[in-house]
């Protein structure tokens, strides 16, 4: 082939403007050829936008069984994520999978071991994988300059949204149409990143508010403290109702540290091991010496252009894929562990109970309310993200 045909499942928010990416000639290799969407509305607004030029379907399940294409992107609710993707893999299409991979971690596994058995590519849109900065900072951290890690901070709480915003979609904001709020929605980039440079925690304390700044009902405020297996402890803070925002990525090792905010690395480097400086130093107040490098933002950040444009090329065989789907369930067991964490007050440990986490959650489906009113496409195009 000379180009991968795509269809689109999710013409709300994502799925709109990644089919923005392909009319706007973004995607070289690759091209829409059928786009689907369960609401006849959106579907009639796409076609309107696209002029027509492709096939329509009235679901997910009929576009995958009918239409002409070699790949899809699943762009719908979180809970249909795992179920429409499986389906895709199973009918022999590659799959680009809208983060997170699911709401619980028991669907995703599922889908994991199809993706394993079938031969389809399987990827997740984990676009700031892309950006220069956080791949920097994998590298430095793998490549083992600052050391074994002693701490990990993450306080991103640049998600302002407006109570407008959680109005806009019938399902937005409640545990039975999304399964979850900020951790679910807007944090699966910081904690795919997390987990992608640091490692995953083995215990995880998290105290998540529900509906505190706005009228939903899931998480919009969540602090969660973190423990590694070398024992590395860590924080992650986040919330959709701080305006200014921040957004700092720290990491401090036995031999230096690196500070990710505002488009910049701040990456300091100890002239000796931390620990053996702290236990032998004479002095009591001395610091070890340290250099410090200030790297800027350069080079490309095409975030979901990237990996749509990796996706298409690794299809062709041109190169091989940035993330591996089933990578997508670490993000989903950090997610869990913190809402479970949060829904019984105590420490849990990582990998969770798949089966204790799903009957919590059911409890909270089971007392979930439908919300009236259309649902509204909004632009999202400031919500893509960076280290700002």
């Amino acid at each position: 082939m000379d180009k991968v045909k795509f269809g689109i499942i999710g013409v709300g928010n994502m799925g709109s403007g990644h089919l923005g990416f392909f009319q706007s000639g973004k995607i070289k290799n690759g091209e829409v050829a059928a786009i689907a969407d369960t609401n006849p509305e959106k579907l009639v607004a796409a076609r309107e936008k696209c002029l027509g030029k492709y096939v329509c379907y009235a679901s997910g399940e009929e576009l995958i069984d009918k239409a002409d294409v070699d790949a899809v992107i699943v762009a719908v609710p979180h809970y249909d994520h795992p179920r429409l993707s499986i389906r895709a893999l199973e009918k022999g299409l590659n799959v680009i999978c809208e983060k997170p991979a699911g709401v619980y971690t028991k669907q995703v596994k599922e889908m994991n071991a199809v993706a394993e058995r079938c031969n389809g590519l399987f990827t997740m849109m984990y676009n700031q994988r892309t950006n220069p900065l956080y791949i920097k900072m994998h590298d430095i951290v793998k490549n083992g300059e600052i050391g074994e890690i002693r701490r990990v901070n993450w306080i991103i709480t640049n998600w302002f949204r407006t109570q407008f915003y959680y109005d806009s979609g019938s399902w937005r904001a409640t545990w039975k149409g999304e399964g979850g709020g900020v951790l679910l929605n807007q944090c699966p980039h910081q904690l795919d990143l997390l987990q992608w440079i640091c490692g995953m925690p083995n215990k995880v304390r998290a105290f998540c508010h529900f509906g505190k700044w706005h009228n939903i009902e899931t998480e919009d405020d969540v602090t969660a403290y973190l423990e590694f297996p070398n024992g590395a402890t860590g924080a992650f803070i986040t919330s959709t109702a701080d305006s200014p925002g921040t957004n700092r990525f720290e990491i401090l090792g036995s031999r230096g540290k690196i500070v990710c905010e505002k488009d910049t690395l701040t990456v300091s480097r100890l002239h000796t091991d931390l620990q053996e400086f702290l236990m032998t130093e004479k002095s009591g107040f001395a610091e070890p010496e340290h250099t410090e490098e200030v790297i800027p933002q350069s080079g490309d950040n095409p975030q979901h252009v990237g990996i749509l444009n990796n996706f298409a090329n690794a299809v062709l065989g041109l190169e091989p894929l940035y993330v591996d789907g089933r990578e997508g369930i670490c993000c989903v067991e950090l997610m869990d562990a913190m809402l479970l964490s949060a829904w019984q007050g105590r420490e849990v440990s990582l990998p969770i109970d798949d089966d204790v986490y799903y009957e919590e959650l059911k409890k909270h489906i089971a007392s979930s309310k439908e919300k009236s009113g259309k649902d509204i496409l909004i632009d999202n195009s400031m919500s893509y993200g960076g280290t700002k």
